[in-house]
């Protein structure tokens, strides 16, 4: 299939989640994410409300992440997170599993984790008549290929949206072999993210066809900009 640069444009997160990010910066990414008509501007939480009224009368989602970047918080205290989030403004929430708890295979418990979330964030979202998209980061780098086909069925029974690759600040990041295997799991039902180390058109292209049918970028101007 042939993308457009329009298509591509709907498929990123145009995303800054550095700890220095300033007001000037998240500024700077929601007129991007307004110009180009990305999918979403994704931010830390402290900046969701911000985001929300900067796009206001935008098609560009707000999209907040939660329990970032190591996943290990309280459930309780993720899913109040999620739940304050959409109340706040965003439509979309990146979650991080309970990494210590997968590795452990304690899949029991990082299952409820994710649960948690998912109704929280679905319960804010219908006291606000509005809808939310629930994604939960894997950090696929830390797990085998049978720990990240479990995690994936986690995060479908859970009733999540999308499974996502990385949050990018642990040792790697988007890979395409994890991509595949990530679609292979849980099949057209829920998307993949893909997200870490895309920085280049020829990038997202490779991420796309191993099943990514969205991205998580710093670079999405670049992207965008270089497709041909």
């Amino acid at each position: 299939m042939e993308y457009t640069k329009n298509d591509i444009a709907k498929m990123i997160d145009h995303t800054l989640l550095k700890p220095n990010a300033t007001k000037t910066d998240i500024e700077r990414l929601c007129a991007e994410g307004a110009e180009y008509g990305f999918a979403s501007v994704c931010v830390n939480p402290v900046w969701t409300a911000f985001v929300a009224d900067r796009l206001c009368g935008s098609d560009v989602k707000v999209c907040t992440v939660i329990g970032f970047p190591l996943g290990a918080n309280e459930t309780q205290i993720k899913a109040q997170e999620a739940g304050f989030a959409v109340s706040q403004g965003a439509g979309e929430v990146d979650m991080v599993i309970n990494i210590g708890a997968a590795l452990d295979e304690n899949y029991e418990l990082v299952e409820a984790d994710i649960q948690a979330v998912v109704q929280s964030a679905r319960k804010s979202a219908a006291e606000t008549g509005r809808f939310v998209t629930v994604k939960v980061i894997l950090e696929t780098c830390f797990f085998s290929d049978s720990q990240i086909e479990q995690l994936c069925l986690c995060a479908k029974r859970a009733g999540a949206d999308f499974v996502k690759t990385s949050t990018g600040f642990a040792s790697g990041g988007a890979d395409e072999r994890h991509v595949a295997l990530m679609r292979k799991t849980v099949g057209t039902e829920m998307g993949v993210k893909a997200s870490g180390g895309i920085r280049t058109a020829d990038d997202a292209r490779r991420m796309i066809q191993a099943g990514a049918n969205r991205l998580g970028t710093s670079s999405g101007a670049a992207i965008i900009n270089g497709w041909v």
